[in-house]
């Protein structure tokens, strides 16, 4: 999502909790994998949580740390995998929740077009629409 200068290619890492909300956001290249380049984003995840994640994600390293944490992860094996571990596909369909905070990112214009050039810059853009996707979420209606 974006304009980076080789084009369309700065990916946009977000970790959210189970109302859609961001947790953690974090700018990538495009060319980056997106398992060992998010890796340090689940710091926040632990004892009783459920990382709901893309078949981008699937790694054993990641099923064993999340694991160790306590934690279950629930995502979509590739399909190259010779054996396909446990997997929920009624716990996968609140992984829209994910999708829905990035459609509500591309309703702000600095953010989808990638006005800024540094990536700095970009990210301060994504950190506050994400803080007026929260601040419109916990709006008073009075």
């Amino acid at each position: 999502m974006g304009h980076s200068r080789g084009g369309l290619t700065t990916k946009i890492h977000a970790l959210v909790d189970a109302m859609g909300m961001p947790i953690m956001l974090k700018l990538t290249e495009g060319q980056a994998a997106d398992g060992r380049s998010a890796a340090d984003m689940f710091d926040t995840v632990g004892k009783g949580d459920i990382l709901l994640a893309d078949r981008a994600y699937d790694s054993d390293a990641l099923r064993a740390e999340m694991e160790a944490r306590g934690a279950r992860a629930n995502i979509r094996a590739m399909p190259q995998r010779v054996i396909k571990p446990a997997f929920s596909h009624f716990l996968y369909k609140q992984r829209n929740l994910v999708e829905r905070f990035f459609n509500k990112l591309k309703h702000f214009r600095a953010v989808a077009t990638r006005y800024d050039q540094r990536d700095d810059n970009y990210l301060a853009s994504v950190q506050l629409a994400s803080i007026r996707i929260w601040l419109r979420h916990n709006e008073s209606v009075a």
